[in-house]
């Protein structure tokens, strides 16, 4: 080119220098402008109109250019960012939002800096703005990956921290199984004895003994005994029972007969309500009892004189649930998570206080053979404990089923 150039007058080199830059400054890709010091547009190239569907006539017609063709949401930050240029300071990639002519909007990123002349001075600002769409679509994505994959960590840590507490609480539960199985043998071998030496003094006693009255609350404290070993031996985590194939409301009703003697002194209607068609279940039948026999005696002994005890029967796909709502005062916040831990009763002082252990026994029971039981607790309406029974065992949750083992009546 230095060749060439030295065969043509100055003027000539001239006009081939600009004539040269306006084809390269025509031919690049980003959108291109310079900027004067008075903010007027001088010139911009034709990538403008592939970028914005805007020509480069259009672009000098503007009034405020490029003021029309940015976001409504962005024009601030970006009148911001090219007063500062005018200022003269340079700056590289600040994105924004342009609309294109067609309505569509799209992520841009733009550089600037400072024009001047050796023999001239300040010309203004040059601006170069690129479509950043992708990058910007993939950094969200990105971002919304990185969010996704904390929330998921989240979620593990706290099923982490569950199944810990879970692990914690059955180690707990089998070392006060065994205490408590172990405890049961040792008194029951004594209870038996003592149960059949008062029914022989119970046969000797005639009806007009003076303290012939006292026999029947010593018969009953005996059998109330016996009830608080059967559950300390349950609460060890026996085999269960051999499942048997039985109709889950019959046997709800059944226990409901069982309980009539107790309701019926505390002036309590047990009210019984089936949702639609209830399939056949297989599961250990005495322990179903045993379990229903537990929620129900809690239900009544909850409610107040005179109201219902409501049980409600609900068939869902794979499973039963069977809700008992009481209408008492409800479960207090800071005894809520305790009332499944073995030995724990907020009745231990009452006449009806037992050792804790039917909601402890209830509850592993169900789990033992794929169930849960969920509690719903209102100071205003009482709470409703719902059992939730697997059509047939899961065997793979809680103890084994031992075939051979008859089925067991839970009020003994």
């Amino acid at each position: 080119m230095s060749a060439s150039y030295s065969t043509q007058s100055s003027g000539q080199q001239d006009i081939v220098a600009e004539r040269h830059f306006r084809a390269v400054a025509d031919s690049t890709y980003d959108w291109e402008s310079w900027i004067g010091g008075d903010g007027q547009l001088v010139w911009v190239n034709p990538a403008v109109e592939r970028l914005t569907g805007y020509s480069v006539d259009e672009c000098h017609a503007m009034p405020d250019y490029p003021r029309a063709i940015i976001h409504p949401d962005d024009r601030d930050r970006v009148g911001i960012i090219l007063e500062a240029a005018r200022q003269g300071t340079s700056g590289n990639d600040a994105e924004f939002r342009i609309v294109h002519r067609n309505g569509a909007t799209k992520w841009v990123a733009i550089s600037w800096q400072p024009i001047s002349a050796i023999d001239e001075g300040p010309l203004g600002f040059r601006t170069s703005v690129r479509e950043v769409t992708d990058r910007r679509r993939l950094r969200d994505q990105l971002r919304l990956h990185a969010e996704h994959l904390e929330q998921l960590v989240q979620e593990r840590t706290a099923r982490i921290h569950q199944l810990e507490q879970h692990r914690r609480k059955m180690e707990r539960l089998a070392a006060l199984g065994q205490l408590a199985a172990g405890v049961a043998h040792e008194i029951n071998n004594p209870l038996a004895g003592l149960r059949n030496a008062f029914e022989l003094i119970k046969e000797d006693l005639p009806p007009e003994h003076p303290h012939y009255e006292l026999l029947g609350a010593v018969d009953r404290e005996i059998e109330r005994i016996g009830s608080i070993v059967h559950q300390m031996y349950q609460l060890y985590g026996r085999s269960l029972q051999a499942p048997t194939q039985f109709d889950l409301e019959r046997t709800v009703r059944d226990v409901v007969s069982l309980l009539t003697r107790v309701s019926r002194k505390r002036g309590i209607m047990i009210e019984i309500e089936k949702r639609g068609q209830l399939p056949l279940v297989e599961l250990p039948q005495g322990e179903v009892k045993q379990v229903l026999y537990n929620l129900i005696l809690n239900a009544i002994q909850a409610s107040p004189d005179g109201r219902p005890v409501l049980v409600g029967i609900i068939a869902d796909r794979d499973q039963v649930q069977v809700a008992i709502a009481d209408h008492g005062a409800g479960i207090a916040p800071d005894v809520l998570p305790r009332v499944f831990d073995p030995f724990f009763s907020t009745k231990t002082h009452s006449e009806q206080g037992g050792m804790g252990l039917g909601l402890s026994v209830s509850q592993s029971l169900m789990e033992a053979f794929g169930g849960r039981i969920e509690v719903d607790t209102d100071a205003a309406s009482g709470t409703v404990f719902s059992a939730y029974f697997p059509l047939r065992v899961d065997r793979t949750h809680g103890a084994s089923v031992d075939e051979s083992a008859p089925a067991e009546d839970p009020d003994r």
